[in-house]
């Protein structure tokens, strides 16, 4: 089944905010993109996929069109990893993790929708998992600059029903505003982004620990620095997340030193379902627990979901916490009382809405 065309199409979702304005990298959040790649087939059959598209989607939307797309022309579709082997061997001169990975994650997953479709299977079945209607999600809220947003975005989560809430604030009062609003029964997860060296983590460590977070993510700059998160874990008294930029090397390389409790691999950066699968079996087999980073809304939410319902234990998907007005997958992203459901439907098992994407489309 040869591939006849790669397609990307840019969404520009503005967020419906009916409170205080998350910010971003120093700046306000107001809107998402989402970077999707269509891969169509000489048997008409068509397969969805999504690239990271957060702020980076031009760069990665150039390595597709200009690049990558036309190596996929004319290859057997359905042979994923011998493709996605000779893609990454050619590539690996531009680098390993970037734009170029982000482009070859969203035809990975483009693909993998279409082996789902040809075999007629939901894909967390095609990919051996056990019947499953849907799993627990975490609102994983934004970043956002007082105690009281913090307190107000806490009470609207658990108001929908969520049961697991991520925060991304990097300081005590508001982690404080989140637990005394959840209560003690409900677990709180800390992702710092990176902010602070090693010793400064470890303290921070220290301060976050009365709130009992279940567990603190990359507290530590660079995040490459393995060895140091391996010593925050083990000086800060709190169970380590991160993975999020990472590429099944770097999550070798952190199993190896201990540096993580959570690995955190992303479908639409680690290079897609392919190699989401390669870092599952490597932390099944480091004793590291998975739960997938995926703040996004489109095939990658998705395939997401299908990689965490194959797994033998059941585990959290992350609901980034905005809402649209607009979005190509309605109700397929937005979770019931705090759970998300597994689409059954074959490949990915939804379908992008063609007129909502004529209507968000970036031209």
């Amino acid at each position: 089944m040869k591939i006849t065309h790669v397609e990307t199409i840019v969404l520009h979702m503005p967020m419906q905010l009916d409170g205080p304005v998350p910010m971003q990298g120093g700046q306000a959040r107001t809107s998402i993109d989402m970077l999707l790649v269509r891969i169509d087939t000489e048997a008409g059959v068509s397969g969805w996929g999504e690239g990271f598209g957060h702020r980076i989607w031009p760069a990665t939307r150039a390595a597709i069109d200009t690049l990558i797309g036309p190596m996929c022309v004319g290859r057997d579709a359905t042979a994923i990893n011998a493709l996605m082997h000779d893609l990454q061997r050619n590539l690996h001169g531009v680098g390993r993790t970037g734009p170029a990975m982000y482009a070859l994650s969203a035809i990975d997953i483009a693909l993998w929708d279409i082996a789902g479709k040809v075999a007629n299977l939901p894909l967390y079945r095609l990919l051996g998992g056990s019947p499953r209607a849907d799993l627990p999600a975490y609102a994983s809220l934004l970043r956002y600059t007082t105690p009281e947003a913090v307190t107000r975005y806490t009470e609207r989560a658990l108001e929908r029903g969520y049961r697991y809430l991520k925060l991304h604030q990097i300081d005590v009062a508001s982690v404080k505003a989140a637990r005394e609003v959840a209560g003690p029964a409900i677990p709180i997860t800390i992702d710092t982004n990176c902010p602070w060296t090693v010793d400064e983590a470890i303290a921070m460590a220290h301060k976050f620990q009365e709130f009992n977070p279940m567990w603190l993510e990359e507290p530590v700059w660079p995040p490459e620095d393995h060895t140091g998160l391996a010593r925050v874990r083990a000086a800060g008294g709190l169970a380590i997340a991160a993975g999020e930029n990472a590429t099944t090397a770097d999550f070798k390389r952190m199993f190896d030193v201990g540096a993580v409790s959570y690995a955190q691999p992303s479908v639409t950066k680690v290079g897609g379902v392919t190699e989401m699968g390669k870092v599952m079996a490597l932390a099944q087999a480091a004793g590291v627990s998975v739960v997938p980073h995926s703040a996004y809304f489109g095939p990658g939410l998705l395939a997401s979901i299908h990689c965490i319902a194959a797994m033998p234990t059941e585990s959290l998907v992350e609901r980034y916490d905005c809402d649209f007005a607009l979005n190509p997958l309605h109700d397929a992203i937005h979770p019931r009382d705090g759970r998300i459901a597994v689409p059954q439907g074959p490949g990915l098992g939804v379908e992008p809405d063609a007129q909502v994407i004529a209507q968000l489309r970036v031209r």
